[in-house]
């Protein structure tokens, strides 16, 4: 992977005055540089209000509404029965990737395409425990096929590590961490100079490069995972997951009533730490460091690694169905130069373009691009050359 040494710096988005060094760092929180970080007393518990106040609450209900409520937000006005109807007038503003395949490689003729896949609901189905969401052998084998015709990359919320012990394919790229550890087989040089890359290896010894943007948050995020897992303990169905560079609380198989119970001791746990923030996914209370580095700057570094980022002949297509993959939809809208897919079976308002409705269907869209590309290889093999 060719990580350049003239990429930007991740900056923090804190809407207080920032120091523009190179690392972006507030000046008031300089010391942390070397490493360390400012220990803030421990406030004590807030009450419940704090979490109505600021909308957590709302958020966490929002982030997986039944479907009732998304055909109302939709503005479609149905019967509660009539899905299909209030579906398929959501697909006629974000139509099916499949039944516009010929649209879409329309215009990927003669253009060199980059596949960007979420995981959970996108590879795999979204299940109850995260650590059952497997990827069925016909969908690895579907990925992998797209490997050996286009630049692929997995973008996950997940650490990188659970990524790749999950898909298994040593070819693509991963970024886990929501694009914050970025991981790309060793065929590109790695520029020594720049600070937030370093070479490693993978659970198979084989030597990769690695892009961490927010590595000086490790120490942090690593005390906030084991404070949530010990003050969350006593609730019934919540699981803690430490993804390396933020940590993960899923409430999917928590009891409703004791949501706000979940958001509250979150939200005391953070108060301690103003350099991280709160992010909110499928069902899942997401931590984060507080910088400007999302799913859609992990797309346009690994475009820029691999020299895909200028001209007119590349098509990248982003493939996601959470909120969080909504960074990545904005950026290839942005440049308008890619498509960004919504895996989703219901009507919600998404920076993407197409649709689809489900993990089978992305592995039909898949299975679709690669027997595409095939066919233009032959045509360009068989096409009679001038003399």
């Amino acid at each position: 992977m060719d990580l350049k040494s003239n990429h930007a710096s991740p900056v923090l988005t804190d809407p207080a005055q920032v120091n523009k060094s190179r690392l972006g760092i507030h000046s008031s929180l300089s010391p942390s540089l070397s490493g360390k970080y400012i220990t803030i007393p421990r406030r004590k518990a807030g009450t419940l209000d704090d979490v109505r106040s600021n909308g957590w609450l709302d958020s966490m209900k929002s982030s997986s509404p039944p479907r009732k409520k998304l055909i109302k937000d939709f503005n479609v006005e149905v019967a509660p029965d009539d899905t299909d109807i209030a579906y398929g007038s959501w697909m006629l503003k974000y139509p099916s990737a499949l039944n516009s395949f010929e649209q879409i490689t329309n215009y990927a003729k003669n253009k060199k395409i980059a596949v960007f896949l979420d995981y959970d609901g996108t590879l795999s189905p979204i299940v109850d425990d995260p650590d059952r969401a497997l990827m069925s052998d016909a969908m690895r084998s579907a990925v992998r096929n797209v490997a050996k015709y286009c630049p692929t990359a997995i973008i996950s919320g997940r650490s990188r590590d659970k990524v790749y012990e999950l898909v298994g394919l040593t070819e693509l790229y991963y970024a886990g961490s929501h694009g914050m550890d970025i991981m790309g087989p060793d065929k590109h040089a790695v520029s020594n100079d720049h600070q937030y890359c370093n070479k490693s290896t993978d659970p198979l010894g084989k030597e990769v490069n690695l892009f961490q943007p927010a590595s000086e948050f490790i120490p942090m995020i690593d005390e906030v995972f084991r404070t949530l897992v010990e003050n969350t303990k006593g609730i019934k169905g919540a699981k803690v997951e430490d993804h390396k560079f933020c940590t993960a609380v899923h409430y999917r198989k928590v009891d409703e009533k004791n949501w706000p119970t979940v958001a509250q001791l979150v939200h005391d746990v953070l108060k301690d730490y103003p350099r991280l923030r709160l992010t909110h996914g499928r069902k899942v209370l997401e931590v984060r460091p507080v910088i400007d580095w999302n799913k859609g700057k992990a797309v346009e570094f690994i475009l820029e690694s691999l020299a895909l980022d200028k001209g007119d002949d590349v098509l990248p297509i982003f493939i996601g169905d959470d909120r969080t993959d909504e960074d990545a939809f904005k950026v290839l809208r942005e440049i308008n130069r890619g498509y960004g897919i919504l895996v989703s079976s219901v009507p919600k308002e998404t920076k993407a373009f197409y649709s689809l409705k489900d993990t089978t269907e992305v592995m039909k869209f898949l299975e679709s691009l690669v027997r595409w590309k095939k066919w233009e290889e032959e045509e360009e093999a068989n096409r009679p050359r001038s003399p």
